[in-house]
């Protein structure tokens, strides 16, 4: 209700402002482009609708772009919570911008070998985390824009994210430039069918990943028989610009992302079902998301309805947490417990151990570090919880279908050591 007419007749007091509309519904990577075309600044800064710029945000942006014309400079983004505006920092805060190999965007610390003297001085990040930034309206162009082949929304900050990279310039991130971004619970409206955002990471993978896109396709099989478009165009342009190539880009920029999400997933410790000895039963998540407790369930391979709401197949991998789904596509979440006497609970996955380290040790224990107990479980009423470690009780006795006794005791001497 706040838009056509109400629109034009409030930013009729903004003198800079015009406001530009497409004859069709374009989506958001054309409909940048569009707005791009048409302006006339030496800058473009680049923001969502859902924003609101804090005090004194566009100087430090401008200033790099100054020093440097090849720079692409984003803000911090703050948070402004959905339900009543709040307005805070991200948990961490100045962080390097990231991705794992299903192309999720990730937030990892700044190695030691970045950090400046002065917190606030801007730092090297190797992807933007969405569409907020300022670029050298020059240097847009000549980078290509956006690849107007996306469709919609989505893969569009790993496509200008590489290319500003692999193609001579540089991109960055200014602590002194706060704006904030209201993170939706929901999106307010339609995607069309047959749009996919795995086409348009499919695209930016074949345009700019080289041999590197096999690792998202061994993770993500059904992006193999997805068609691209064409991106004869997009090859012309990197060949024109004399880009590096994504090896380069791997070595040179994003050298520290896979200490946190390794191409080549390393072995399991343990996967398949987690069987109590007790109550020989298994251990079941039933496709919950954050805050859902583990419940015990027939084992499905007891003969237990084989349906959707069932989830028994769990990793202990590499990173010491216990996951959702078999070792090559597990989800994002992780067992975590709060305390000695919480409930077991999926909690997003942070990568960072805390509440979400666990130990398989030799007495089938599942051994909780941070508070010093094991998980434990009531077969009567299915429930499961954390107790005070006692190895001789059955219902704190857990079986993996697999065990990787290699991995396995090398994660063990670690914590014994």
């Amino acid at each position: 209700e706040h838009l056509k007419e109400k629109l034009e007749e409030y930013m009729v007091r903004f003198a800079k402002v015009r406001i530009v509309r497409t004859k069709k519904r374009e989506g958001l990577i054309r409909t940048r482009l569009l707005g791009a075309s048409l302006a006339r600044g030496e800058v473009l800064t680049f923001l969502d609708s859902h924003c609101e710029v804090n005090v004194n945000w566009l100087p430090p942006l401008l200033n790099q772009i100054a020093l440097n014309h090849k720079t692409i400079v984003c803000p911090m983004i703050d948070v402004i919570d959905h339900n009543h505006f709040g307005y805070e920092a991200q948990a961490g805060d100045a962080m390097r911008g990231a991705f794992d190999w299903e192309m999720y965007y990730k937030r990892i610390p700044i190695p030691p070998e970045l950090q400046r003297a002065d917190p606030s001085d801007p730092f090297e990040s190797p992807v933007m985390a969405g569409g907020l930034f300022a670029v050298n309206r020059k240097w847009f162009w000549e980078l290509g824009g956006y690849d107007p082949g996306l469709e919609i929304w989505g893969g569009e900050q790993y496509e200008i994210s590489f290319k500003v990279w692999m193609c001579g310039g540089g991109m960055f991130d200014v602590p002194c430039s706060r704006v904030g971004h209201i993170y939706r619970k929901y999106v307010p409206y339609k995607v069309p069918s047959g749009t996919s955002l795995a086409r348009n990471l499919k695209r930016v993978a074949e345009t700019w990943m080289d041999e590197f896109a096999e690792y998202i396709y061994q993770r993500r099989p059904e992006y193999r028989h997805l068609s691209t478009g064409d991106i004869s165009a997009q090859k012309e342009l990197r060949k024109h610009l004399k880009c590096k190539d994504f090896k380069w880009f791997m070595a040179a920029v994003a050298w520290d992302v896979p200490k946190y999400y390794p191409p080549v997933e390393p072995p399991p410790a343990a996967w398949g079902e987690i069987r109590n000895v007790a109550a020989n039963l298994c251990v079941d998540s039933k496709h919950g998301a954050t805050g859902t407790e583990l419940r015990l369930d027939i084992c499905v391979k007891d003969g237990s309805e084989r349906t959707w709401s069932h989830e028994q197949l769990f990793t202990f991998g590499w990173r010491e947490d216990v996951r959702p789904g078999e070792p090559l596509h597990t989800r994002k979440f992780c067992f975590d417990a709060v305390s000695h006497s919480s409930p077991v609970t999926l909690y997003d996955c942070h990568g960072m151990k805390g509440n979400q380290h666990w130990s398989y040790r030799k007495d089938k224990t599942l051994f909780h570090p941070v508070s010093n107990s094991c998980i434990d479980c009531n077969p009567a009423e299915k429930k499961i919880f954390m107790n005070r470690c006692d190895p001789l009780s059955e219902t704190q006795q857990w079986m993996f279908e697999h065990i990787n006794m290699t991995v396995l005791e090398k994660f063990n001497s670690k914590a014994s050591s």
